[in-house]
């Protein structure tokens, strides 16, 4: 059997720790965010019992307390407290990294502005598991959260994304996802897109293809378990001559008619000779 070693750990200082966990398989557990809820004096959690399912899991026992969006304000007076005790405070979501799409933003906002430090533990996250199984342009994306429940709140949100050159990620349930799917396919076209289920347990699967045809997919009509959508970027559309003059004027007002026409065929994909002679049209020099 193989054998791993790792440096050893460092001491785990007060403050207050964001610590990402398994979003299925445990093994996914960092052996930082281990050394952290080992060190910790009270550990935050959306939901305890899952919390402390988790904590058991790995032979630990701490305090635990519930913080999410209906207690926030009541607990973090205390949490500031126990910082300013000089104590390790660690939150943890029910699954996956802290503060996406979960509550913790306000909690981490009044700790630096009490100047207590604040301290990552990266780990596993949903969002990236999805944007890397999807094969979808990755170099830019926009993780939008969960989608609407109704048909036309969610059309109106996909109608504001619908302009973005980047990969959008949503999260939504099995239930809704077919009808999710149309109202994307009736929004952004037949863009590619990946609806990805259960990342990292047993069935995870990755259904790839084009929006409209995903809508009517038998395997996605009500599927169970943790869905996470990916939609790859709407196709650039080609500059029109109006886009070219205007993008001329401006450089013209910096530069010389073919400096300029190298910096707007460069940005726009035009060529360079016809930008070269507009230029000079819009210089009066022909």
């Amino acid at each position: 059997m193989t054998t791993f070693t790792a440096p050893p750990p460092k001491p785990v200082t007060p403050g207050l720790y964001i610590v990402a966990t398994p979003i299925g398989n445990l093994r996914d557990m960092t052996l930082r965010a281990l050394d952290v809820l080992a060190a910790a004096d009270l550990v935050l959690a959306e939901d305890t019992r899952v919390a402390a399912k988790l904590l058991t899991a790995y032979g630990l026992k701490k305090p635990l307390e519930r913080y999410d969006d209906h207690v926030g304000d009541r607990v973090r007076p205390r949490v500031l407290d126990a910082l300013a005790e000089g104590k390790i405070v660690a939150q943890v979501s029910d699954a996956g990294t802290p503060l996406v799409s979960d509550p913790g933003y306000k909690l981490v906002r009044a700790a630096v502005e009490a100047g207590f430090k604040v301290h990552p533990i990266p780990g596993a996250s949903s969002v990236l598991a999805a944007l890397t199984l999807a094969g979808l342009p990755s170099d830019r994306f926009l993780f939008a959260g969960f989608v609407p429940v109704k048909s036309g709140a969610r059309r109106a949100m996909f109608e504001e994304l619908a302009a973005s050159r980047a990969t959008l990620i949503f999260f939504e349930t099995g239930p809704r996802l077919a009808a999710s799917l149309a109202d994307m396919a009736a929004v952004f076209g037949p863009r590619e897109a990946a609806v990805t289920r259960e990342l990292t347990k047993l069935y995870e699967e990755a259904v790839r293809g084009p929006l409209d045809v995903l809508a009517v997919d038998p395997r996605l009509q009500e599927p169970k378990g943790e869905i996470v959508v990916v939609v790859g970027p709407g196709a650039e559309e080609a500059a029109t001559p109006a886009d070219a003059d205007a993008a001329l004027s401006e450089a013209l007002a910096r530069l010389g008619p073919a400096d300029a026409a190298a910096e707007v065929a460069k940005a726009l994909g035009l060529p360079r000779r016809e930008l070269y002679r507009r230029a000079l049209e819009l210089k009066g020099r022909v």
